[in-house]
């Protein structure tokens, strides 16, 4: 196998401005999580979630909650765990605070927006 310097390594990127060069480095960076992305999506259960949630700190029902309004808003591949800290960080509120909320029906219109709107 022949060594490969470091000058030899970048002559396709030695004409790129430092722009193209942060354009090329974010959009290598989406290719390569793209494939983790989707696995996340596709590979997520109900009882994936729960989990979650209960190692979040809430009780089953209430983890049980949450996940029923998660696929009732289609939102499972956002992951139910992602949604309750959105929430928290959007609202300035303790995570508990955010995900007994959600529990209890509020802050969906909110979810839609951040979750929906492509945030």
């Amino acid at each position: 196998m022949k060594e490969v310097t470091f000058e030899e390594a970048r002559k396709h990127l030695a004409g790129l401005s430092d722009d193209e060069l942060k354009e090329r480095f974010w959009a290598l960076s989406e290719e390569i999580m793209e494939p983790m992305l989707e696995m996340g999506r596709e590979y997520t259960s109900p009882s994936i979630e729960r989990s979650v949630l209960l190692r979040m700190g809430f009780s089953s029902t209430e983890a049980t909650e949450i996940v029923n309004r998660v696929l009732a808003h289609e939102l499972m591949g956002k992951g139910a765990g992602h949604i309750v800290y959105r929430i928290a960080k959007e609202k300035n509120i303790e995570v508990r605070e955010a995900g007994v909320k959600l529990s209890e029906g509020e802050y969906w219109d909110d979810v839609l927006n951040i979750f929906k709107g492509g945030n």
